[in-house]
């Protein structure tokens, strides 16, 4: 027990001597998170629940680790919620649902079993208050024809359906349903250029069930959006699909009426469509995406809470390279996200809870030509506000070297109405590239961006409309700040906090 301890903590000193690893952006703790998507989260009794995929090397399976918080800021380890079990290779993504009972439920896409006994599929685990054990559910909800497809007779023709990836489960008129992703019949069937339309982009399939054990195939669950700029196009898939409603707040509010469908392409990242479920099927009514140039924002995961909070967390993907074996750990998630629904509108923000962590209020004093080096260069929050009523370019450069070699820049550009994030000249790790979200300011003219930089995720909300969030590698040194303010942009006021760290390790 001795030397196991002494690892644990020479283990937990590697990490905290690691200058990139985030101080209160979620990391994961154990295991190699590639891939490392969030998962399987849920509310209950005062405690939000999320999950992350990992690589466990000791069973060479893939599990759910499993972690329980009371402020979405500190997390408590629990005993991983799924694993390999009889010598399969684990599961992959899928989401969580709590019934009116206190029940709650896991669905995952499991790997084939080492017996024979199902060709991988959509399996379900349960557990009761207090959520640390969870049981396997056997047979395993829809058993796949081969890997990640369901092969459906219908009408006198085989019907190749897609059988990965399942959403969390939702309840209406007391049955339950749930949606399984696209990516592996999109791969084997619709990325040829003869391949038939049907098989071709974004889609996920509807299952409905009585009790929660047998599961019927209904039909696809919505007709993809196309016809418009940014619409996902016939290379896109759906996967990681969340499915909840919107609110009208961000806490507190009343049902829009409408859903969200969060989802991933594996190209393009995250992205979503607000819609109508009607007749047992969704109706899109807008597209948008949280991802511009790749698929660095990833897997989104999400939740309602208690107070009608919509939140979401995502896997950022932009690791150095080799990670795991060169410093010990990979796998960094967005900080939560709030989603709601104003007017027609996605609005977003950061929860609340993070502003516990500010610390150390001061004005920078930022001007054209000068540089600041905040208290903490490692772990800060800025805000700034911008005179936008005459056009120009307006934000902040951070991670910058004192020659200038090396920065990010983050700024809204009036000319091409875009919220840029350009990583181009930033460290000499990561993915440097421009990231330019479309975005306009509001009627007044007025733009307040929220800048954090937590070691190496930087991420920016413009008026709680646009939010960018992308991981930033910079050189020891690299610390300055300055403005941005070209054209007839000016500054209307700026405060930055250090920021208190969560993460024990």
């Amino acid at each position: 027990m001795v030397e196991i301890s002494n690892n644990a903590r020479r283990y937990s000193e590697l990490l905290l001597a690691d200058r990139h690893r985030p101080a209160w952006h979620f990391a994961i703790p154990y295991g190699c998170g590639m891939p490392g998507d969030p998962n399987g989260a849920f509310f209950a009794d005062g405690q939000y629940h999320l999950m992350y995929l990992y690589r466990n090397h000791h069973t060479a399976a893939y599990h759910w680790g499993h972690l329980v918080s009371a402020d979405l800021l500190h997390w408590r380890q629990l005993p991983d919620a799924l694993t390999g079990i009889d010598g399969d290779e684990g599961c992959f993504s899928g989401g969580a649902f709590l019934d009116d009972d206190g029940t709650a439920y896991l669905t995952f896409w499991k790997f084939a079993a080492k017996d024979g006994s199902d060709h991988s599929g959509i399996g379900m685990a349960r557990s009761a208050p207090p959520y640390v054990v969870w049981e396997r559910m056997k047979p395993i909800a829809v058993d796949s024809t081969v890997w990640g497809i369901r092969d459906i007779e219908a009408d006198g023709k085989t019907v190749h359906t897609g059988c990965a990836d399942p959403s969390n489960i939702w309840k209406a008129e007391g049955r339950y349903y749930m949606q399984l992703g696209n990516l592996c019949v999109l791969d084997k069937y619709g990325r040829s250029p003869d391949s038939p339309a049907e098989y071709r982009g974004d889609w996920t399939e509807l299952y409905r069930s009585d009790d929660l054990i047998n599961w019927e195939y209904l039909h696809r669950f919505y007709s993809r959006m196309t016809g418009f700029p940014g619409a996902p196009d016939d290379s896109e898939d759906d996967m990681c699909p969340s499915f909840l409603p919107l609110y009208d707040k961000p806490e507190g509010g009343e049902f829009t009426g409408k859903y969200l469908q969060l989802f991933i392409s594996h190209n393009k990242g995250c992205q979503y469509y607000v819609g109508r479920l009607e007749n047992e099927r969704f109706i899109p009514e807008s597209h948008g995406r949280m991802s511009w140039v790749d698929n660095t924002f990833f897997a989104p995961e999400a939740l309602v809470d208690d107070r009608n909070r919509h939140i979401m967390w995502a896997w950022l993907t932009d690791n150095r390279g080799d990670e795991f074996n060169r410093f010990g750990w990979t796998g960094v998630y967005s900080f939560p996200r709030l989603l709601w629904l104003e007017g027609e509108e996605l609005r977003m923000a950061p929860v609340p809870e993070l502003d516990s962590l500010m610390c150390n209020e001061r004005d920078p004093g930022l001007a054209p030509g000068g540089l600041y080096i905040p208290e903490t260069p490692d772990a800060f929050r800025l805000k700034a506000g911008f005179d936008l009523r005459g056009g120009g370019r307006a934000g902040l450069r951070i991670c910058a070297s004192p020659d200038g070699s090396e920065y990010t820049d983050i700024y809204f550009d009036s000319k091409t109405n875009e919220l840029v994030f350009d990583a181009r000249k930033s460290g000499p790790e990561g993915r440097r590239v421009r990231e330019a979200a479309p975005f306009t300011v509001s009627e007044d003219g007025m733009l307040n961006l929220d800048i954090f930089f937590d070691r190496s995720v930087a991420e920016v909300y413009a008026d709680n409309r646009r939010a960018v969030c992308r991981r930033v590698y910079n050189s020891p040194g690299s610390e300055v700040i300055s403005l941005i303010a070209e054209g007839s942009a000016t500054l209307t006021g700026c405060k930055v906090w250090s920021m208190h760290g969560t993460n024990p390790c």
